[in-house]
């Protein structure tokens, strides 16, 4: 090597070392320091409607019934009664309540050395306008009292000479603000107004927050849609402009199931707990902390040139796998061969309107965000031992969306509309298969009715014509007329307030006119646990079921 270039190799070194560490790589190389996180808003940060013990139903949770010894909890919550823990105390359910604390204290604990504790102060039907106002706070009053228990709690911690840091702040609200109009136009300014207070009157001016989604799987995603797009602008409004705010998805998590159509407003139990994983999945990513599994293949299975059925499954909470849980596989007749990675089928997925996406292809195997899993298990196990030649399965669903979301024509919730991504996402898979020397035939888009529109009265009278809209315009975009639609349908929800609509009669009718288009009607699954939700064993029957029509079809043909 030239004496100048061994100059300039020594020179790089040493500009590199001298390069401070960044400060969040410094901060979590400190496994000593007490890592303080704070959990505030309303009903949906409290966890209303939910259980302690329904934790058992949902395998991947189970546990969390229990206190978390590792991990110190103060609270404050509720609003005329309020429950206190006068002090520090383990981290467990309140109130026989889940929230969201839970399972974010156990995966963020699985993944970092260092020990946490939980600040949480909520309250049910309260508004940012006005009980967390930090200027003129009214009602309830949540900011003074949010602030004053976070300055007692550090005060005991003082006192007892820990070492401390606050690490973040979760913030769940807004479900309130949407009913006053004047709250719900200036939800925005009050939340950066909130933001800055509050980092402010804790002296730390680069507290981050974490600010979630409303859920718009609840019925008042469906009914009060114009006004909870209104909340979601203002809340992205300050994310996007402030660097130390994340927004944190959260339309797809599990919702409780309610009485009479099966609509709720609450996440309860399973949807708390996936909640509190979205928390978690988002600080730990500010960390440089990836928790998401990467499945690869372990060689390309198809060889060049080859022609390669490229199948297409789509859809809302049931094609995502809400309720389909990997650890019921086991137990299930031929379930267990369904948990092993199928290396002979490239699989690629975006699910949670792409809150988890596949690291290029993958192969075939569980790939659901709270290990979960879809129909295209079993659906792709029944066609490898039927058709000759080779498949690939892409996935792209958002259990958080009603029919109307895949529309072209969308509606007033522009930020939900879906239908460009899912056109993109099938041309993209197509493409990638064919930079890879295949021939690709799309063998068709395989289509779960939304459930929740089902349920809601307009939504159920609307949903033919939205669907036959989806199927048109996807043949204009897609350059195939004849591009096949397999379209499934669960048992409508049977309820006196929506059965004047016969929505199955409806997808006959633009089945009948449609040669392309098989209406498959899955009326006799295992039995549901409740409406809507297709549990583990009719996930796995789904799968079947599409496989069976497909092949029944392509005989006929």
């Amino acid at each position: 090597m030239h004496l100048n270039d061994v100059a300039r190799s020594l020179f790089a070194l040493l500009f590199f070392l001298l390069i401070p560490v960044p400060l969040v790589a410094r901060q979590n190389d400190d496994d000593q320091t007490l890592r303080i996180f704070i959990f505030a808003g309303q009903s949906n940060m409290v966890g209303s409607d939910s259980k302690v013990s329904d934790i058992a139903r949902f395998p991947p949770y189970v546990g969390l019934e229990q206190p978390q010894d590792n991990v110190k909890f103060s609270y404050c919550i509720g609003r005329e009664t309020m429950l206190k823990s006068d002090g520090w105390v383990n981290l467990q359910a309140v109130n026989n309540v889940v929230g969201p604390e839970l399972s974010f204290a156990r995966k963020v604990t699985q993944n970092i050395k260092a020990p946490i504790a939980i600040i949480k102060c909520a309250a049910g039907g309260t508004h940012l306008g006005g009980d967390w106002n930090p200027d003129e706070p009214d009602g309830f009053e949540m900011y003074p009292l949010t602030l004053g228990l976070i300055k007692s709690s550090l005060a005991e911690l003082d006192r007892q000479n820990i070492a401390y840091r606050i690490e973040g702040f979760m913030w769940h609200q807004g479900e309130n603000d949407m009913f006053n109009e004047e709250y719900m136009v200036n939800y925005g300014i009050n939340l950066k107004n909130f933001l800055a207070k509050m980092r402010r009157d804790l002296g730390i001016p680069e507290l981050k927050f974490y600010i979630g989604e409303l859920c718009t799987k609840t019925i008042w995603g469906m009914d009060l849609r114009p006004r909870m797009y209104a909340i979601s602008l203002g809340q992205k409004s300050v994310t996007d402009a402030d660097p130390l705010a994340a927004y944190v998805p959260t339309s797809h998590v599990g919702v409780e199931i309610g009485g009479g159509v099966g609509l709720h407003y609450h996440y309860g139990t399973l949807g708390q707990l996936e909640h509190g994983e979205n928390y978690a999945d988002a600080y730990l990513n500010t960390i440089g902390i990836n928790t998401h599994r990467i499945r690869p293949l372990k060689e390309w299975p198809y060889q060049p040139g080859q022609k390669i059925r490229l199948f297409v499954l789509a859809g809302h909470r049931n094609m995502e796998g809400e309720r389909a849980f990997v650890q019921d596989l086991g137990s299930l007749k031929e379930g267990k061969s369904l948990l092993d990675d199928n290396q002979k089928i490239a699989f690629k997925y975006s699910v949670g309107g792409g809150y988890q996406t596949s690291d290029d292809w993958e192969p075939l195997g569980p790939a659901g965000c709270y290990n979960t899993f879809g129909p295209e298990l079993s659906f792709g196990k029944r066609l490898q031992g039927n058709l000759s030649g080779n498949i690939a399965i892409a996935k792209f669903t958002h259990s958080g969306t009603q029919i109307v979301d895949w529309t072209p024509a969308g509606s007033v919730a522009k930020s939900r509309n879906i239908y460009a991504d899912f056109i993109a996402f099938i041309e993209q898979a197509i493409q990638e298969l064919e930079n890879k020397g295949q021939t690709v035939e799309l063998a068709g888009i395989f289509y779960h009715l939304g459930e929740n529109d089902m349920s809601f009265g307009p939504f159920r009278k609307a949903a033919a014509g939205h669907l036959q809209a989806l199927v048109t315009q996807s043949r204009v975009d897609l350059a195939d007329p004849a591009l096949n639609w397999y379209v499934s349908q669960q048992l409508p929800t049977n309820d006196e307030q929506v059965n004047s609509i016969d929505v199955t009669a409806d997808v006959e009718n633009v089945a009948a006119t449609d040669n392309h288009l098989v209406h498959i009607k899955v009326f006799d699954l295992p039995g549901q646990e409740q409406k809507l939700v297709i549990t583990s064993a009719g996930i796995v029957e789904l799968g079947e079921v599409l496989a069976e029509s497909y092949l029944d079809h392509a005989e006929r043909r």
